[in-house]
């Protein structure tokens, strides 16, 4: 693997971005959320904290220390499926959008794991 110079470089800081933008369309674009914004907002900074912790951890610049920020990274994407769940439970979000955005979670969650596996084993 190439040596990263930049955790914009990283795929699922990439893809936690585009979550992030994902959700703040959904969130914006809907009279319920505008209601319940206290649920708004913790899904908002949970989708934050994917994409924060993966750029502060790489900017530690020790492997260790990134993998930790990493693990919190991987656990903000469980927070924010959970709250996803919820959303979709009480009927603020459509089943596509439901789906859509579970996907792209899901998707962050694995490569966040391989990723964290692949430096484990540098160590």
């Amino acid at each position: 693997m190439a040596k990263l110079h930049s955790f914009e470089e990283i795929i699922s800081w990439q893809k936690a971005r585009e979550l992030n933008a994902e959700i703040y369309r959904v969130t914006n674009n809907n009279e319920i959320f505008n209601k319940d914004y206290g649920l708004r907002d913790q899904m908002r900074r949970a989708s934050i904290s994917i994409s924060s912790n993966i750029a502060e951890g790489f900017e530690r610049e020790t492997t260790k220390e990134f993998i930790r920020f990493l693990y919190i990274a991987k656990a903000s994407a469980g927070e924010f499926r959970s709250q996803l769940y919820l959303a979709s439970d009480l009927g603020y979000i459509s089943n596509d959008e439901f789906y859509s955005l579970n996907e792209k979670v899901n998707e962050i969650s694995k490569l966040l794991s391989g990723f964290i596996k692949y430096l484990v084993g540098t160590l």
